[in-house]
């Protein structure tokens, strides 16, 4: 879990609901506005994993929690374009790579059947944060006490209270309708493809998006047939040869080996706990496996050539998760398994960032917001891969290898 970089912890209450770019604004930019810039370091990249309470992750509804992670991510994104902080992986020093996790906080351990993880086992990942944020308000001071339990090593000057945010709950959309929520079905083995150069916020979200769609066996499971794979498609490098700044678009392996560093914030944490049990990472032939959670989760990142990849070659997958920008491409893809003879993906649609909803909330209130730059052109500037090798160039950095 981003192992050897300088990193931060952010504890934040159970969001609102319904989780609107209001309500979220309102819960946690307090915190987030002040917890982003203690993290940022000057000398060196910085991480800072933001992990929310999430009150029922066993029986969760997918549409609910995607909502929810693409609410935060706008918002992070928000905070980052005002305070000026880069938010790319290893992006120089005074960058902040922001890792959004969601804590199962209805059991006492990690939930035996999804990717959402308990505090204990957050706290224990880490023996050196390098400092630990909580809201000053009632539920953070109870969640700083119950990670304080757990924790394996935190220094006393390390634990800094943020402001609090105002947390409303009136329901969530369906409740509010009258209509009962339809619960997720978690599936075995779950697919997404992408690009996945510098990977930024948005890459972030579809794949924690995709993570929670697996279901997860218990950690002592030893049965084969019980363990779960998440399968990544990631384009090659001859696709990508005619991208701009083609010449900072980092190789193959350096961006599946991203997503394997990122992912294992999310579904390496009970394995942290024991060092015998640390995922390693076999590269071999346009393949990238590691294992996660002792075993039970397995990744699988592959070069993909064209818009199908492991879809139309493994009858097994179940599952397809593509962005509101490519949902074309999920179509075409059972289009393409019918002619096979095979079952068509069950496929999930991960919301865009709205950054724009975001900066909006902030706008409406602000006396000068006439001369501010709209939130669109915020976003796009901030988190496009291709906007990212831009300012890389600029700035004299190189590709990263």
């Amino acid at each position: 879990m981003a192992h050897g970089k300088a990193t931060s912890l952010v504890l934040l209450p159970a969001p609102p609901e319904p989780p609107s770019p209001e309500s979220l604004s309102a819960a946690y930019r307090p915190a987030l506005e002040m917890a982003l810039p203690m993290t940022s370091n000057k000398a060196k990249p910085a991480v800072l994993i933001v992990a929310v309470s999430y009150p029922s992750a066993e029986n969760f509804v997918w549409g609910d929690a995607q909502e929810l992670l693409a609410g935060l991510y706008s918002l992070i994104v928000v905070l980052c374009k005002e305070q000026q902080i880069e938010t790319g992986m290893d992006d120089g020093p005074g960058s902040v790579d922001a890792r959004v996790v969601l804590l199962d906080s209805g059991t006492s351990g990690t939930s035996s059947s999804t990717a959402f993880v308990d505090l204990p086992s957050l706290a224990a990942t880490h023996s050196s944060w390098d400092s630990v944020f909580y809201p000053e308000s009632k539920a953070g001071l109870q969640l700083r006490d119950q990670f304080l339990t757990s924790a394996s090593q935190v220094y006393e000057d390390k634990v800094v209270a943020v402001a609090g945010g105002l947390t409303l709950r009136t329901g969530a959309a369906t409740e509010t309708a009258g209509a009962s929520p339809t619960l997720t079905t978690l599936h075995k083995t779950v697919c997404l493809g992408g690009t996945f150069d510098y990977l930024h916020l948005g890459h972030k979200l579809l794949l924690t998006a995709g993570a929670l769609l697996l279901r997860v066996p218990p950690p002592s499971s030893l049965d084969n047939a019980q363990k779960c794979e998440y399968v990544i498609g990631i384009t090659g490098d001859e696709l990508l040869r005619k991208k701009k700044y083609a010449e900072l678009v980092q190789s193959w392996s350096t961006r599946a080996r991203a997503v394997a560093d990122f992912l294992a914030t999310i579904l390496d944490l009970p394995a942290a706990q024991d060092p015998s049990s640390n995922s390693k990472i076999e590269e071999k032939d346009g393949e990238l496996r590691t294992l996660f959670r002792n075993g039970s989760v397995s990744l699988l990142c592959v070069r993909i050539n064209d818009g199908f990849g492991p879809t139309i070659e493994r009858e097994d997958i179940t599952c397809l998760v593509v962005s509101g920008e490519t949902r074309s491409g999920g179509e075409a893809v059972n289009k393409k398994r019918e002619e096979q003879g095979w079952q068509p993906l069950e496929t999930f649609v991960v919301d865009v960032l709205n950054a724009d909803g975001m900066a909006a909330v902030k706008d409406r209130d602000s006396k000068d917001s006439k001369d501010k730059p709209t939130a669109t052109e915020s976003f796009d500037a901030k988190i496009s891969s291709s906007e990212i090798r831009r300012r890389r160039a600029e700035r004299g950095l190189m590709r990263s290898t």
